[in-house]
């Protein structure tokens, strides 16, 4: 990542690459809402809103995605059609 880059911005950019595509593949949308070096929230929407595999796809995309520029965040994810205010599409 580059220098300098915030936060949020470099998790962005690791979900944009690696997990937002594959989310989107499902019908779903991916939301940045808040990050911080020790706490990301993402919140799922479209087809993921309410879907019980939300806990599979944090497991198995989204931290290992934020865990590539930010090895010590812990993942936190909602779901729902209400997106959260403040929250970055990815």
């Amino acid at each position: 990542m580059e220098e300098g880059a915030s936060v949020r911005e470099k998790v962005i950019r690791a979900c944009k690459e690696f997990a937002g595509p594959l989310v989107a593949a499902d019908g779903g949308q991916l939301y940045v809402v808040t990050a911080t070096s020790e706490d990301v929230h993402i919140h799922l929407a479209g087809t993921c809103a309410g879907c019980p595999g939300a806990t599979m796809t944090r497991d198995t995309l989204l931290t290992p995605a934020v865990s590539s520029v930010l090895p010590k965040a812990s993942v936190k994810v909602t779901t729902g059609w209400r997106v959260p205010p403040g929250a970055e599409k990815v």
